[in-house]
């Protein structure tokens, strides 16, 4: 029950930063290109071009963590190899720019990245794969230990 709630709450999580990212960089391309701003000589068309591109990037990669979550979520069953990476990247690239944020945005921006990467590594973990090996128990493959002997046979060793 807790793991799929934290897996829908990070799925929710994940598409809002999304959206949020999209707009941030449809604002900075648009703002780019009606300045007609350059450094050192870039092309102004070319950078505005590359900020809608790297919002564009940036969200289909939240969106694809946000499925594979939200796929878990509803199946309650772990993400295969492919989505544990993609969680896992998606996780260490938050970490980035959670340290990234604070000397450029502040304190809250860290907050809000290091939030989202909790509840991706609370995600993984929570979802972490199972010992194959038929059974639940951790200690399986460990041989059972001898039954104890009844409270009347027991018998001191020294004399």
């Amino acid at each position: 029950m807790l793991r799929r709630l934290v897996a829908a709450v990070a799925a929710i999580v994940l598409v809002v930063e999304a959206a949020l990212l999209v707009l941030v960089h449809i604002v900075l391309g648009r703002t780019t290109a009606n300045q007609s701003m350059s450094i050192a000589g870039s092309d102004p068309d070319v950078m505005s071009k590359a900020t809608y591109a790297m919002g564009a990037g940036m969200g289909a990669f939240l969106v694809l963590c946000a499925v594979l979550v939200a796929v878990a979520a509803l199946t309650d069953r772990p993400p295969n190899r492919f989505g544990r990476i993609v969680l896992i990247s998606g996780a260490v690239t938050h970490g980035v720019l959670g340290v990234l944020s604070v000397a450029l945005v502040g304190w809250a921006a860290f907050a809000t990245m290091m939030l989202i990467l909790c509840l991706l590594v609370l995600t993984l973990t929570l979802y972490a794969a199972r010992p194959s090996g038929g059974g639940s128990d951790p200690g399986e493959d460990t041989p059972p230990l001898p039954p104890a002997p009844p409270m009347g046979e027991l018998k001191p060793t020294s004399p």
